[in-house]
């Protein structure tokens, strides 16, 4: 047994690292948006294409993802990934155009696009199922502890180096991961392994078709992506020109969003567990969390007083329900579906942050610079608006396909 939990440790610790690092690629520039903006003098349609780029070719990969995972094993494909992750960074910290830094940041998201999924992967093959739940919530928590680091202490950063300075470091440290991942982990295979090319394609078909799949991607996928979104772009400059605050404030708010991510993924995972044994399901679980979620959102479009801060802390908390339908899905299919079905709910997701992610610098873009130099208030309303109002379709969806379900059963 003792030997088994270290085993355990081996597999979780070399992936959370991973995701850690993703993560901090993801929202690190909400952070950087000034400097970036500056530096390349782009409005906020450019700003968003930047970053949402991770988006795309994160998503991009995500289905061939599935595939190579549930045919060669998380350990190697994660590896060999964030090697192209790190070649990403360099080629972000030595860009001097707009179109290098959107190539280096498609391909920082194209190198981490199997942090997550490689991870739940290898879950899957070495823990309970019952576990599932809350071990996806502590490695969702190493991907809080990313965001953590990308706030306040590239802030710090920034007072020795520039941008380009931290982004060299983050090839490095990139480099050092994909190391640990290859040489630490442990190799587990399944006999479904054994599955030929074609039949690996029919799983992603059998996935593609299953109407609880359909049931569940729509909510949690404008959930995530309008967290994602938000989180990793949008969350500063709001907090700069809606809310007035300095930058040291900003980094300081983004700080604690973070730091009640964190608590989110590992409370909601808990507390989904151990619901779970009381006979209520981790999916009722999720839509309570992403309902509260949505009313944070809707607060926050209209309050800018005394609570902004715990308002953004409890976006942060309630933001992470929406990682709850993985381990659903993770449930609902054979292992050896697992990580194509899960990956096809993260091409999902990915895809809609890219767009929203755009969408909302487009939008923004529509109102005029304001005398500050910042954007227009109402421009942020109304690109948060749009996102609550696709959400709530897609909540009557998951209601009435929930109904369809029943009936089959």
């Amino acid at each position: 047994m003792k030997k088994l939990s270290v085993t355990r440790l081996q597999v979780f610790l070399p992936f959370a690292l991973g995701y850690f690092l993703s993560y901090l690629y993801r929202v690190i520039n909400s952070v950087l948006a000034p400097d970036l903006a500056a530096d390349l003098g782009v409005d906020p349609s450019g700003l968003g294409l930047l970053t949402s780029a991770y988006f795309l070719t994160f998503a991009a990969f995500q289905l061939p993802l599935g595939v190579l995972l549930d045919r060669f094993g998380p350990r190697r494909i994660e590896a060999a990934l964030l090697v192209v992750a790190a070649a990403g960074a360099f080629v972000f910290a030595h860009a001097h155009t707009l179109t290098g830094l959107v190539v280096g940041r498609g391909l920082i998201g194209f190198g981490v696009s199997a942090c997550l999924m490689a991870a739940f992967k290898a879950f899957v093959l070495w823990f309970p199922r019952q576990q599932l739940p809350r071990i996806n919530g502590f490695q969702m928590a190493a991907g809080g502890l990313g965001a953590l680091a990308a706030t306040s202490p590239v802030e710090a950063a920034l007072g020795v180096t520039d941008w380009r300075g931290v982004f060299t470091l983050l090839a490095l440290l990139t480099l050092i991961v994909a190391a640990v991942i290859f040489f630490v982990v442990p190799e587990r295979r399944e006999s479904s392994g054994e599955e030929t090319f074609g039949e690996q394609l029919r799983g992603i078909g059998t996935v593609l078709t299953d109407l609880n799949f359909w049931r569940i991607a729509p909510w949690t996928t404008l959930s995530q992506a309008s967290y994602l979104a938000i989180h990793g772009l949008w969350a500063g400059p709001w907090l700069r020109d809606v809310a007035g605050y300095d930058r040291p404030a900003v980094a300081g708010t983004l700080f604690l969003l973070a730091l009640a991510m964190i608590l989110g993924f590992v409370a909601l995972g808990t507390i989904a567990e151990r619901l779970s044994r009381r006979g209520v399901t981790t999916m009722s679980v999720a839509a309570v969390g992403m309902g509260l979620w949505m009313v944070v959102l809707l607060l926050i479009i209209f309050e800018q007083g005394p609570w902004c801060r715990l308002l953004w802390m409890l976006f942060g908390f309630f933001g992470t329900a929406g990682i709850l339908p993985y381990a659903v899905l993770s449930q609902s299919f054979p292992s050896h579906l697992s990580g194509r079905a899960n990956t096809a709910l993260n091409l999902l997701v990915f895809v809609t942050a890219f767009a929203a992610q755009w969408g909302i610098g487009a939008v923004i873009g529509r109102w005029p610079i304001t005398e500050t130099g910042g954007y227009a208030p109402a421009g942020y309303r109304a690109a948060f608006l749009i996102l609550l109002a696709l959400q709530l379709g897609t909540v009557v969806w998951f209601w009435i396909a929930g109904a369809i379900c029943s009936k089959k059963k």
